[in-house]
């Protein structure tokens, strides 16, 4: 007997889940490359979206916990305007202000809930070092040791924190990279958005760790005249 043929996928489903594909470090230079075309198609208006999204993350910053909050859950939903700004003059359509807010139009929900995995996933960060250091610190004060050894294990523990707030924070942000350009575009669930995200970005660990550097280098530089050069890097990246 032969075994029944396994079902095709549906079209649709590739289209929500594409399968990321490897390119080279030097794909970092194309990316900022197409970011920089792209902001000078239309550099007043992007200059205008990328100030008030850099006011509105100030403003929610500025309130103690709460603001933080709804500012990691609000990011993924403002980047997915800019996306869906960018999709937009890619189609020869009209740039506007009211772009950053179309991810709340479009897959609100869904990118919100992007956010509030994120967020999770910086309490974990932040609490599990402190968990685990607190244990390790727990044990010792019921051993004896010198001063010296104290010393050691402090500096362990607190670089052992260290490692994993930066292990945590990483693939979160990893996580993040794609997932609002997935979510607002191509209808792609959140988490399995995540997912596909983290995939896409360790695949191509290179050229992500190159990506990284150019953009602490640009941010730098962009911070130097009075921190203005992010407006303009802002939409470029």
């Amino acid at each position: 007997m032969t075994e029944p043929a396994s079902p095709a996928a549906h079209p649709y489903q590739d289209a929500r889940h594409p399968r990321p594909r490897h390119v080279a470090p030097a794909a970092s230079l194309a990316w900022l490359k197409s970011g920089w075309s792209s902001f000078t198609r239309n550099p007043g208006v992007w200059m205008a979206i990328s100030l008030v999204f850099f006011v509105i993350l100030v403003a929610l910053l500025a309130i103690p916990v709460l603001g933080m909050v709804i500012a990691i859950i609000g990011f993924p939903i403002l980047v997915a305007g800019m996306v869906l700004g960018c999709d937009a003059q890619a189609r020869g359509e009209p740039l506007k202000v009211d772009h950053l807010f179309s991810g709340l139009r479009v897959h609100g929900a869904h990118l919100a809930l992007v956010g509030c995995f994120y967020l999770l996933g910086t309490v974990i960060a932040g609490i599990l070092p402190v968990l685990l250091g607190g244990l390790i610190l727990t044990g010792l004060f019921y051993t004896e040791l010198h001063s010296l050894s104290w010393l050691a294990v402090a500096l362990g523990s607190a670089a052992f924190a260290t490692g994993v707030i930066i292990t945590i924070m990483t693939i979160m942000i990893t996580a993040l990279w794609f997932a609002p350009p997935l979510v607002i575009l191509r209808d792609t669930p959140p988490l399995d958005a995540m997912k596909m995200s983290l995939s896409a970005c360790f695949n191509n660990l290179g050229s992500f760790v190159v990506l990284g550097v150019l953009i602490y280098v640009l941010i730098w530089v962009a911070l130097l005249p009075l921190g203005l050069g992010m407006i303009v890097l802002i939409p470029v990246l």
